[in-house]
């Protein structure tokens, strides 16, 4: 069984191989969006261009689908930095499994000689998917659930405080509970996919020589799910934003 390293902090428990994956995610992110648009020609496109301009009509298409045309533009940044960073984190804990072996009491982590002694191999697993633990997917999906309302308030106040009433008055409590649990399944569904995809790799590769066919056929589906998982959080929260900014004149008729 692995561990993950905690570090207690002012009341606070960091796993370690979380945080090192969020900012190696962050990076590569950052990296590959300013690569992409380094070089820009109008006439002779790189390929990482062809595949920016492709990502970018494929984004503009998925927020076109949930909102008009021309309310799409301002959340193109948003949508692109979502799915592209959703997307890099599902794929980060594939390929790389680091995980030492403790013999020793580590201060600094809380690990005792007893912790130790009662398992036969104490190891600590250092790296994983950012999206593989629920905090950061909670993260996530708790800064989309704040924009979210920020919007509905600031673009479209009236009726977005009046659909908390609808179709009747003592719809209320019904509509709060809708709109938390919102956040709710978007943290769950991402955590879910990806930590249930790490766990059956990790069991896979006891297999040892006999897993490696297994593991070359689940590292292909993987990066499919993770794409879909990305997907799915990106078109949920461009559908949230439109429920809760634009009104629908002809509903009223």
């Amino acid at each position: 069984m692995h561990h993950f390293p905690i570090v207690h902090w002012q009341g606070l428990n960091i796993d370690i191989s979380a945080f090192l994956a969020i900012i190696i995610s962050c990076v590569i992110t950052f990296v590959l969006a300013r690569l992409a648009v380094r070089n820009l020609s109008l006439t002779n496109p790189g390929k990482l261009q062809n595949f920016l301009e492709w990502t970018v009509e494929f984004v503009h298409s998925v927020i076109a689908s949930t909102m008009p045309l021309n309310k799409v533009r301002p959340y193109l940044a948003l949508g692109m930095t979502l799915i592209m960073f959703i997307f890099i984190s599902n794929l980060l804990g594939l390929p790389f499994g680091i995980v030492t072996e403790v013999h020793d009491p580590i201060g600094w982590l809380g690990i005792t000689s007893e912790d130790i002694q009662e398992e036969e191999h104490y190891a600590l697993a250092w790296w994983k998917s950012p999206t593989a633990d629920l905090s950061v997917t909670s993260g996530l999906a708790l800064v989309v659930f704040i924009l979210v309302h920020y919007l509905g308030l600031k673009q479209n106040t009236k009726h977005y405080l009046k659909h908390y009433f609808e179709p009747y008055w003592y719809f209320l409590p019904l509509n709060i509970i809708k709109e938390l649990a919102k956040p709710v399944t978007l943290a769950l569904r991402l955590f879910a996919n990806i930590f249930a995809g790490e766990v059956l790799i990790a069991t896979i590769l006891m297999l040892s020589v006999w897993g490696i066919p297994f593991l070359i056929v689940w590292q292909g589906f993987s990066i499919f799910v993770g794409a879909i998982q990305a997907f799915l959080f990106t078109i949920l929260t461009m559908v949230y934003i439109s429920q809760a900014t634009i009104h629908d004149e002809g509903a009223e008729h």
